[in-house]
């Protein structure tokens, strides 16, 4: 038994000895981050923005696989399978770690459980904008206008269960008004619909809204976050609004497969946010009306527990009913 126990010590030894060389050897070769989004989407993006500075400190390059379908379900699904050695990372968004599973009847994981969370790369706070034809000047005044309008308000979304439709419906949960879903099958109609006055609202991050603000085509009443865009400064927040409750940004993170070495999964999480908090970093995201995360990795665990809690009441209040 003595000399059963002592192999048995000096195995688990040996197998500590090889998996902290393994570890400490990470990375030594190029990264695959999988994209559950075409290409040329806000992950790829908001990525490129720190690519170079990270592969520089990391000493290997990522290299970007775009895995489309079923809104983001099979790259996560994808990476879920993968071995969990910190050499495939998915780099998902608010749909894949806190809507999706409300929304699909089956979606064969929990995205929650099903990941090791590395780090929050962004977030892109929703603009609340209008059509110039409303006579609305400040989010109160779109307030007491759809109170007197119930069901007159059309607001367009690239579809049922996406963040635009989420952000609209808790705007209106929030501010007890009606209003009328028109999906569409991607954002460059909803932005024709707009130009077109079919639809008068918009519950949009700013990238895609902000040509039309400039423009004069689009109004934008409030930022729905704490602090205001450096790309929109005269625009107020949800709270210098009167409605400090109405915080919705879609969000862009980075995580692993469960059971990958928690060494990889902290180092990965510093690099991260040593490069987001560059001012190069800070400065590109903000043209586009983002800004950079800046959470440990209990901390971003904890955000997603929250957003997946916050959107599951959104859902289910909209009445949403899962595919």
């Amino acid at each position: 038994m003595k000399q059963f126990v002592g192999a048995s010590l000096v195995f688990a030894a040996i197998w500590v000895s090889v998996c902290s060389n393994a570890v400490f050897a990470w990375p030594d070769r190029p990264i695959r981050l999988v994209v559950p989004y075409a290409a040329g989407g806000v992950g790829d993006i908001s990525f490129r923005v720190l690519s170079l500075a990270l592969e520089e400190r990391i000493g290997q390059r990522f290299v970007l696989d775009n895995h489309p379908g079923a809104s983001g379900n099979l790259g996560a699904a994808e990476v879920m399978r993968a071995v969990p050695d910190g050499y495939t990372l998915l780099l998902g968004a608010i749909n894949n770690f806190a809507t999706n599973q409300f929304l699909y009847r089956d979606m064969g994981f929990d995205p929650l459980s099903a990941f090791e969370p590395i780090a929050l790369l962004s977030l892109a706070p929703n603009v609340v904008a209008i059509t110039p034809g409303l006579p609305a000047r400040n989010l109160s005044e779109l307030v007491s206008y759809a109170q007197a309008h119930p069901n007159a308000l059309n607001f367009g979304s690239p579809g049922i269960g996406t963040p635009p439709h989420l952000s609209a419906e808790f705007f209106a949960t929030l501010a007890a008004v009606r209003m009328v879903h028109v999906p569409f099958n991607s954002t460059p109609q909803v932005m024709i619909a707009l130009q077109q006055d079919s639809v008068q609202l918009s519950f949009y991050t700013l990238s895609p809204v902000f040509p039309l603000i400039r423009g004069g085509k689009l109004r934008p009443l409030a930022v729905a976050a704490r602090e205001r865009l450096a790309a929109l400064p005269g625009t107020p927040t949800s709270a210098e609004s009167g409605f400090p409750q109405l915080i919705s940004s879609s969000w862009q993170a980075i995580v692993a497969p469960r059971g990958t070495d928690p060494q990889i999964l902290d180092r990965l999480n510093r690099d991260i946010r040593t490069v987001l908090a560059t001012p190069e970093a800070k400065a590109r995201y903000a043209e586009m009306g983002m800004v950079g995360g800046d959470l440990g990795r209990a901390e971003f665990a904890a955000f997603m527990r929250s957003e997946a809690e916050h959107w599951r009441k959104v859902i289910q209040a909209a009445h949403i009913d899962p595919q």
